[in-house]
C-alpha cells in the first residue's frame, strides 16, 4: 500500500470515529451512565472502597465460584522410578531426557524398560 493510499485510509477512519464519538456525545442514555460512574467513584472514595467490596458486597458468591483454568497450564508430571533388575540401579525421573535411561532403552528397548517403570 502507498503512502498516499494509507494516508487516505487513516483520514477516512479519523472521521468515521469522530462521526461516532459526535453521535456518542449526545446520546442521553451514555450521559446518565457517565454520571452514574462519576457518583459511584466518588462515593467509593468517600468510603475507601473499592470495585472487588462492591462486587463482594453485592454478589458474595462471586468470591466462591471457581476460577477459570487457564488452558495453557500444564499438569504436572508425576516422578517415576525405574529399577534395572540386571545392576539393580535406580533412576527418578519426571520425563524420559534422562542420559542414563536412554542408555538403558538403548540396550534394552523402550517397552522392555517402561515395564520397569513405577510411580513414586
Amino acid at each position: 500500500m502507498s503512502l498516499i493510499n494509507e494516508y487516505r485510509n487513516t483520514e477516512q477512519a479519523i472521521k468515521e470515529l469522530q462521526d461516532r464519538l459526535q453521535s456518542l456525545s449526545v446520546d442521553d442514555r451514555l450521559k446518565r451512565e457517565l454520571e452514574f460512574d462519576t457518583k459511584l467513584r466518588e462515593l467509593m472514595g468517600e468510603y475507601g472502597k473499592s470495585l472487588r467490596d462492591i462486587i463482594a458486597l453485592l454478589d458474595p458468591e462471586a468470591t466462591k465460584r471457581p476460577k477459570p483454568v487457564s488452558p495453557t497450564s500444564k499438569k504436572e508430571r508425576r516422578v517415576k522410578v525405574y529399577k534395572n533388575p540386571h545392576t539393580n540401579e535406580t533412576i527418578e525421573t519426571k520425563g524420559g531426557n534422562h542420559k542414563t535411561l536412554k542408555e538403558w532403552k538403548a540396550e534394552h528397548g523402550g517397552d522392555t524398560v517402561e515395564g520397569w517403570a513405577s510411580f513414586k
